[in-house]
């Protein structure tokens, strides 16, 4: 190979090794992920490690609807923000809903 040769080779080298990087990245978690980015909750508990919430069956009443956007600012209860998450984002998240047999 002459040097015009060599030459030649250098876009195709380096969109190779361009890929070859961005693919590492991705596979080591180096994207938006890893940065934060990708973070469902935003603001709920970010001074603990896990955000638990643990309830007794009993004292919840006869239905409750728990939060599962994260935006809520009851938080763990719904109060409707996922209705404007889903209009900003096109998500389909809702609440978790409980409620007690009736015993009818």
């Amino acid at each position: 190979m002459e040097g015009m040769d060599l030459v030649r080779w250098i876009p195709t080298v380096g969109g190779l090794a361009a890929i070859l990087y961005v693919t590492v990245q991705h596979l080591r978690g180096g994207c938006d992920a890893a940065r934060g980015k990708g973070q469902v909750n935003q603001t709920v508990q970010k001074d603990t490690e896990k955000v638990v919430h643990s309830f007794d069956i009993e004292d919840l009443g006869d239905k409750q609807a728990f939060c599962r956007c994260w935006k809520s600012s009851k938080f763990p209860y719904c109060d409707g923000s996922h209705n404007k998450h889903n209009k900003e984002t096109g998500d389909n998240v809702g609440p978790l809903c409980l409620a007690k047999k009736s015993d009818s």
